[in-house]
């Protein structure tokens, strides 16, 4: 998770991720970017699920918790006051409701609809796993931090 976040800015992933999105679900309509860069994210991001993942199994040995503080609302973003404070909870509400083959099942779709042109569109319910990997670059990027500061 930190070579993701030493490669991808926090703000620019979050940029590609909801263009990829914006992208998969307009009809008739293909990303400007060039594919390898958008190839290239969707591997950061599988591998960023992934660390994600184990560090949701090695939850057990650690906790990676900070005392709440007032904390602006901008700061947050989509997360809650108790997700802020233990950025964990993100990644395990994640993967309770969705597997991690389901996440890239996710990504690998909505990287192939956005650099396409299409009549059609994405089968499923797109919008949840796209605010939980949201979500969760932001919870990635407090960990990482916050471990930093240790």
């Amino acid at each position: 998770m930190e070579i993701f976040f030493q490669l991808n800015e926090l703000s620019t992933s979050k940029e590609q991720l909801n263009s990829i999105m914006n992208y998969a679900v307009k009809r008739n309509s293909r990303i400007k970017e060039d594919p390898s860069v958008i190839f290239h994210f969707h591997r950061a991001i599988q591998s960023f699920i992934r660390a994600g993942y184990l560090l949701t199994l090695q939850e057990r040995k650690k906790t990676i918790n900070t005392q709440l503080e007032e904390v602006s609302p901008l700061v947050l973003g989509l997360l809650s006051e108790k997700e802020y404070q233990h950025p964990l909870l993100v990644f395990k509400k994640a993967f309770k409701e969705y597997s991690i083959k389901e996440f890239e099942y996710f990504i690998s779709g909505m990287v192939y609809f956005s650099l396409g042109i299409h009549n059609n569109l994405p089968e499923r319910n797109m919008i949840s796993p796209y605010i939980h990997l949201t979500k969760m670059l932001d919870a990635g990027y407090l960990i990482i931090e916050r471990k930093e500061k240790k």
